[in-house]
C-alpha cells in the first residue's frame, strides 16, 4: 500500500465517521420531535377522556371533528408506539 493510498484510506475513514456522526444525531433529532409529537397526541387524548375541551369550545361556529377519525388514528398511534420505542433503541 502506498502513501497515497493510506492516505486515501484515513480521509475516507474521516469522512465516514462523520457522516455516522451526523446520521446519530440527525436521528435523535426525529425520534424527540417523534416522541414530542406521540406526547402530545396522547396528553391531548388524556385530557378529552378526562372531560377537558381540546379545540373549538362548543357553540363558537367552528365545526368540530367527526369522532370516529381521530379516536381511531389516536388508536393506531398508540399501538405503533412501542415499535417505534423497540426500533429507535436500537
Amino acid at each position: 500500500m502506498t502513501t497515497y493510498e493510506t492516505l486515501d484510506l484515513h480521509t475516507r475513514v474521516a469522512r465516514y465517521e462523520a457522516a455516522v456522526e451526523e446520521l446519530r444525531a440527525a436521528h435523535q433529532d426525529v425520534r424527540s420531535v417523534l416522541q414530542d409529537q406521540v406526547l402530545y397526541v396522547r396528553w391531548q387524548q388524556i385530557g378529552a377522556e378526562l372531560g377537558f375541551v381540546t379545540g373549538a369550545q362548543p357553540g363558537d361556529g367552528a365545526a368540530s371533528p367527526a369522532p370516529a377519525g381521530p379516536q381511531q388514528e389516536l388508536h393506531s398511534m398508540n399501538q405503533q408506539i412501542p415499535q417505534l420505542a423497540d426500533s429507535w433503541a436500537s
